[in-house]
């Protein structure tokens, strides 16, 4: 009775040290997982530091300035906001495709069909009223990216073509489609009449414009509806038996084909809905502009700002996460409005803005591998133990009693 009473009395001991000690690792692992990539970022501004003093420029007072510019009153919150639009769709959009393990390098191409078809729309309906008409655009703005997402998906599932060659490929297609559209049967009729043929479109029904949400301030309604599809997608991927599918797809395909999912279905619905916040993202940016028309300078770039590809930097920054790709892309969009204050305080090239973005990210793409690396540390951590019911009651089932 004795060696039973020890027993019972030094099992709950071990059992808490050993929920101690797994507690802190899993601690650990959360803390390392919100360092990364923020020393990711913050050695890309280092290097960029470095670049400043080569130009002559004091990085401190540099700094400071994207800093007050991007953060440092509510015109400044509200531009970060607005700049942040695009990037946390497409952000969003690469969640749902790299959880299946697809490689979405097409956002660019997405926006442009996206905004292509969302224009046309409102040119072919422009009297339609503003509450049918702008949902309209929107939704086909969808439509557009998805479709142009679902076409890299169908190869990748059915001829195993990869999909990085083609969503790159296809951004080039689109851009040659936005070209010739913008010069030609989409170009605004006043532009042909004064022969400046500016490759734009003319002033679309103001039906489609997105209402601004505060008096004085640039950033529209379409910040709503960008943090409401994030939540749509972090609902899609955790609580929807259909973002189990593509989770499962992505961690592993022959296991999920093993279980009954369909594979090849699953990875064209990842890439179209990818697609579809892309498009998403590309008619926001028309009908969100202060211009309120499409305009191109003949590349992508002139139109989404880099959105597409930037958006893949925020969602790995996130971890690939819908919800935390919200302030991460806010963080971004402040960066990229500091930088031109910085260009215009500084009085250095605008050349490094764009080093600077692409330095962070480089060093954020960079740290996906630690990420990968801490992912697997994590996995391979045990669970915090508990007590047995039956630990305070005598020995357990099968335990010899002296």
């Amino acid at each position: 009775m004795t060696r039973q009473r020890i027993n019972a009395s030094t099992k709950p001991t071990k059992l808490t040290n050993r929920a101690i000690h797994a507690s802190t690792r899993q601690l650990k692992a959360r803390l390392l997982g919100i360092l990364i990539p923020l020393s990711a970022v913050g050695g890309a501004l280092l290097l960029g530091a470095v670049m400043l003093l080569a130009l002559g420029a004091n990085p401190l007072t540099g700094y400071a300035t994207m800093l007050a510019a991007a953060f440092g009153d509510l015109e400044g919150l509200a531009n970060s906001a607005l700049k942040s639009i695009p990037l946390l769709l497409v952000g969003v959009g690469i969640c749902i495709s790299f959880r299946a393990s697809v490689i979405n390098i097409g956002g660019e191409g997405q926006m442009v069909v996206g905004a292509l078809l969302a224009t046309m729309v409102a040119l072919l309906l422009p009297h339609l009223p503003a509450p049918v008409l702008l949902p309209l655009v929107l939704l086909v703005g969808m439509l557009g990216g998805a479709l142009w997402g679902a076409i890299p998906g169908a190869l990748k599932a059915y001829f195993n073509v990869s999909e990085i060659l083609s969503t790159i490929m296809l951004n080039i297609v689109a851009v040659q489609i936005m070209n010739f559209l913008l010069r030609g049967p989409l170009i605004d009729p006043g532009e042909i009449a004064r022969g400046t043929r500016i490759p734009q479109t003319a002033r679309l029904p103001e039906a489609t414009d997105l209402p601004i949400l505060f008096e004085g301030l640039r950033v529209h309604a379409g910040y709503l509806i960008a943090l409401l599809a994030a939540g749509l997608a972090w609902i899609l991927l955790w609580r929807t038996a259909l973002g189990f599918r593509l989770r499962a797809v992505g961690l592993n395909p022959a296991a999920a084909r093993y279980a009954g999912i369909p594979v090849r279905r699953s990875i064209i619905t990842a890439l179209a809905f990818s697609g579809a916040m892309a498009g998403l993202a590309g008619a926001i940016l028309v009908f969100g502009s202060e211009s309120h028309r499409m305009v191109t300078d003949g590349s992508s770039t002139g139109f989404t700002g880099s959105a597409g590809f930037n958006g893949i930097v925020v969602a790995l920054f996130a971890g690939l996460h819908p919800l935390w790709s919200i302030p991460s892309a806010f963080l971004f969009g402040g960066m990229l409005v500091g930088a031109n204050a910085l260009q215009r305080a500084a009085q250095v090239p605008s050349a490094l803005s764009i080093a600077l973005n692409g330095l962070i990210v480089v060093f954020v793409v960079s740290s996906a591998y630690f990420q990968d690396r801490l992912q697997r540390w994590r996995a391979d951590l045990p669970e915090q133990p508990t007590a047995p019911e039956t630990a305070d009651a005598g020995p357990a089932a099968g335990e010899a009693t002296p």
